[in-house]
């Protein structure tokens, strides 16, 4: 239980579950929308069974990227991928939830969470996967702590955190920056950079504190700078129209 006295697994546990929160506001809003015809005495229990489906399902998902994340290669592309998600956070498109199925029969919407929150979980799944690794053996102890604290605090108070973000917009900016720097450290961490002894035709980089704090940083930077460039972008071809 030496674990529990490290900071960095702390840190991560902080990361994930607000990785989860910033970015499963819309699974919160699927889970609804399923479970909205179900009559009032099934509703609870549709919500219950469908969100302890995806987060099961998610749990298995998470471990299988972190193994992934070993391959040469892999954290590089998940690096690029998270930079590209805290962007999508900063300067989101207009998305609707209006396709999403619902049913009156508690099976049924149970099947479209879990199968909704596969579909929709890629951005989480990336993410935790990079906050989770450095935490080592624990890292998928570190994966059900974060889920089973942030996913009922989604289900359950979407709605209050919904208005927060909207209250306090630099939430979503410190999100997008949090996941930017992960991804900065999943990137210079790579086995082609970090492995001395195979890859010989790719650059080393010297895995020391000073070069992985400064990825993290520069990563930070990155999706700020361009998530704050789509909006100017945004708001002046709206202007022009």
């Amino acid at each position: 239980m030496d674990f529990l006295t490290s900071p960095e697994f702390w840190v991560a546990l902080g990361q994930i579950i607000i990785i989860d929160i910033l970015l499963g506001g819309d699974n919160a809003v699927v889970i609804a929308l399923a479970c909205r015809k179900l009559p009032p005495a099934q509703r609870t229990k549709g919500i219950i069974w469908g969100t302890a489906g995806a987060i099961i399902l998610r749990v298995v998902l998470i471990a299988f990227a972190m193994t992934l994340l070993n391959l040469p290669f892999l954290k590089f592309v998940g690096a690029l991928l998270l930079v590209w998600i805290g962007i999508k956070l900063l300067a989101p498109d207009e998305e609707g939830h209006g396709e999403v199925a619902s049913s009156d029969r508690l099976f049924a919407a149970i099947k479209t969470i879990i199968v909704a929150d596969l579909v929709m979980s890629v951005d989480n799944v990336i993410a935790i996967a990079g906050a989770a690794q450095n935490a080592g053996d624990h890292s998928l102890l570190l994966v059900v702590l974060g889920l089973l604290i942030s996913i009922p605090i989604i289900v359950w108070g979407s709605q209050l955190v919904i208005k927060l973000m909207e209250r306090y917009p630099l939430i979503i900016t410190a999100g997008g920056m949090l996941l930017g720097w992960i991804a900065g450290g999943m990137l210079v961490s790579d086995p082609v950079f970090a492995n001395p002894d195979r890859w010989q035709w790719m650059l080393k980089l010297p895995q020391t504190d000073a070069l992985k704090y400064g990825a993290q940083i520069a990563g930070a930077l990155l999706v700020l700078a361009i998530g704050k460039a789509v909006l100017a972008r945004r708001a002046k071809q709206a202007a022009v129209h």
